[in-house]
């Protein structure tokens, strides 16, 4: 691919605007930033508080450890940390820095200020409004469609901004649709490594940096150590290991950043922690490693462009395809390797649904990045899922289609039952 084809640019771009950093778990965090937002254009702190989300965002928040907060979960923690401590500048990194003394101060402001959190459904899967009062004065902030979109601000009922939002689009964001498997395979292998070196050392520096924590520190159900425990060190064992304790930690309170992946830290983990080992495994150097880490991480946005933001599909899925279709290239594979990795794996654990972040992330992407492996262990032993075997269809192309028509049409009725089971007659926070 030339660089002056209109890929090459919207690629690097691509992966500029989907590989950032973020300090927690992405939706309590992209609440945290929301209420941030809002008290700041309020101008001090407020004394009362309203929520209202989207289901899905209700999901995700429910049951995780908002970092920085003494091991608070759910979505009054994420608000009031991003009021009491967060600085809106830093986008997902909002409570990424928080005083020591602030942290008693989040959980008294929850004791003594209303947060009322209610349910919305404006028909966008993501989507978050802040409201904050402090006496006569109020101030909304409106997030929709993906993490740091701000849509809508107000001040006393003035709009300061606005954007409509009509549907599931995501308006200022490099067109997806230009990504293919056949195109992501000429970009890697082509590509200056230098236009993607900085993004993606810094992935590999924070997402190693959360994985080794993971297997140190006592975190959830520490599901990496009990992969080693049980089955060894071997470079796969330690690939799915190494991915699931980044989630052991990242989903129990840890205090690190990662690099994410459509909107996602699992999913940014679980694209490039087993790329990382298997290159470290094989000696593949650093030039083999980036190019397997940009096919890793572009794949797991192909497919996630289909799906959505946040479904009842789990994205850990996507991302172990991806992961496997990266250690395809580090063995030697070519194209129909990767492809067929992919096929494969879609296969095996496009069952696996999302029912929010919490411990048993870490568990799934487990068997995300088995199933990747997998896949492309049965391409090169001549073994492969064919076009009419459930799902699959022929051609990897169609095969991304079917799964992404099954996340995000298809489990829509999975969506709203897996928040119903969850949150049942209690509070929605």
């Amino acid at each position: 691919m030339e660089k002056t084809d209109v890929r090459y640019g919207a690629y690097i771009q691509i992966l500029k605007e989907e590989l950032v950093p973020a300090m927690g778990c992405t939706e309590p965090i992209a609440l945290a930033y929301g209420a941030a937002v809002a008290r700041d254009i309020l101008g001090g702190m407020p004394d009362r508080v309203k929520v209202q989300a989207s289901g899905s965002i209700i999901k995700n928040v429910k049951s995780v450890i908002v970092p920085n907060t003494g091991h608070l979960k759910g979505i009054p923690a994420a608000a009031a940390a991003g009021i009491v401590a967060g600085d809106a500048s830093r986008e997902l990194e909002v409570i990424a820095h928080v005083d020591s003394d602030k942290v008693g101060k989040i959980r008294e402001f929850m004791e003594n200020t209303p947060i009322d959190v209610e349910y919305v459904d404006n028909n966008i899967t993501f989507d978050i409004i802040v409201t904050l009062w402090k006496g006569g004065d109020s101030a909304l902030v409106r997030i929709a469609n993906y993490h740091t979109n701000i849509v809508r601000k107000e001040k006393n009922g003035q709009v300061l901004f606005d954007i409509p939002v009509a549907d599931e689009s995501e308006e200022g964001l490099t067109d997806r649709t230009l990504l293919t498997m056949e195109g992501i395979w000429d970009f890697i292998t082509t590509m200056d490594v230098e236009d993607v070196k900085e993004l993606l050392d810094r992935q590999v520096n924070y997402n190693m940096a959360i994985a080794e924590e993971g297997i140190k520190g006592n975190y959830g159900a520490n599901i990496g150590k009990v992969l080693l425990d049980t089955y060894g060190d071997d470079v796969r064992t330690r690939a799915k290991a190494m991915a699931a304790a980044g989630s052991d930690a990242r989903m129990n309170g840890c205090e690190l950043p990662v690099v994410i992946n459509s909107g996602s830290g699992n999913q940014g983990m679980t694209a490039s922690i087993p790329v990382v080992v298997y290159a470290k495994e094989l000696n593949s150097g650093a030039d083999k490693m980036y190019r397997a880490l940009a096919l890793s991480n572009l794949t797991a946005i192909h497919q996630k462009t289909r799906i959505g933001r946040l479904s009842a599909y789990c994205g850990a899925v996507s991302a172990g395809a991806g992961a496997g279709a990266g250690i395809a290239y580090l063995c030697g594979g070519g194209y129909d390797e990767v492809v067929h990795t992919v096929v494969n794996a879609l296969a095996v654990v496009s069952g696996i649904v999302c029912d929010g972040a919490k411990a048993s992330c870490a568990a799934k992407i487990a068997s995300a990045v088995d199933a990747g492996i997998l896949g492309y262990n049965m391409y090169v032993r001549g073994q492969q899922f064919y076009g009419g075997d459930g799902i699959v269809t022929k051609g990897v192309e169609a095969t991304i289609a079917n799964v992404g028509r099954l996340g995000k049409d298809g489990m829509k009725a999975t969506n709203e039952e897996i928040i119903r089971i969850m949150v049942g007659d209690k509070s929605l926070c």
